[in-house]
């Protein structure tokens, strides 16, 4: 990617974390366009997936919902789950290392910003057992 191309990123033009629940594509990261304090990017859910309860130690997150209505799982202090509807324009935001699950429980897909801070637990998505990488403009 060239110097100026690399702020400005589209979905579409980055390879993509593929799932069975759903899809990444990182458009913002160390390996896309030199990032250093963060990584980010699309995440896309069809109707009726989620990704399952899971924590990134080390890492705080924001996820965004730009479209699409789902179920958030975010804990508190005390490891106690709690839920809440969300849909367009909310931020959720994922303390340090906590442990939260994202389930679009709408008719339509889903789809959502994420940024995590320091990048680099979105990397640790590679070793699931249904990751498949998608190239760019597949």
């Amino acid at each position: 990617m060239s110097a100026p191309d690399r702020f400005f990123v589209y979905p579409k033009d980055v390879d993509a974390f593929a799932f069975d629940w759903g899809r990444l594509a990182l458009t913002c990261a160390p390996e896309v366009n030199r990032a250093t304090q963060f990584s980010a990017g699309v995440v896309d859910l069809p109707p009726g997936q989620g990704h399952a309860r899971h924590n990134h130690p080390g890492s705080e997150e924001i996820i965004f919902v730009i479209s699409g209505t789902g179920e958030q799982m975010v804990e508190d202090d005390d490891g106690s789950p709690v839920t809440r509807q969300v849909g367009p324009g909310c931020t959720v935001f994922v303390p340090d290392s906590r442990f939260h699950s994202t389930l679009n429980t709408g008719a339509q897909p889903m789809q959502l910003f994420v940024v995590y801070s320091p990048a680099g637990p979105e990397l640790a998505l590679r070793d699931l057992p249904d990751f498949r990488l998608v190239k760019a403009g597949g």
